[in-house]
């Protein structure tokens, strides 16, 4: 992903330094760079994020560098009030089985980051969609 590569280099730090900046090995950081392996769909939330551009330049099908909105913690509030109420109604309804043992909590966690990361991937989605052009910033 050659775009990636463009804006480490833009933002002037190493790849070192964007691999501990994203939380990942510098050996995945520089695969993704060199276009030796395609980062998955949370993969390129964060670095987006981190490059304050939208997943769509990321990946090539924006010429344009729209920054990605970001969210206010009222968007982060928002989010953890719905995460918690859809927790919630999973663990009242019992269905929590997996082939007919109850879930781990490890599996919990799991499925709680899931839809954390589902939530914010669509208020992000949202905002660039429906904000005013008037609104947007850059």
């Amino acid at each position: 992903m050659n775009r990636i590569h463009e804006l480490r280099v833009a933002s002037g730090i190493s790849m070192k330094q964007a691999a501990a900046a994203l939380e990942m090995p510098y050996t995945t950081y520089v695969n993704y760079e060199k276009g030796l392996r395609e980062p998955s769909y949370e993969v390129l939330i964060r670095l987006a994020n981190h490059y304050n551009v939208s997943i769509d330049y990321l990946i090539g099908h924006s010429p344009e560098k729209q920054k990605a909105p970001v969210l206010n913690s009222r968007d982060e509030r928002d989010i953890a009030r719905d995460l918690e109420q859809m927790m919630a109604q999973l663990d009242n309804g019992g269905d929590l089985m997996f082939d007919g043992n109850p879930m781990s909590d490890e599996a919990k966690a799991s499925i709680r980051n899931a839809i954390q990361l589902g939530l914010e991937a669509a208020k992000v989605k949202n905002k660039e969609r429906f904000t005013p052009k008037k609104y947007r910033k850059g």
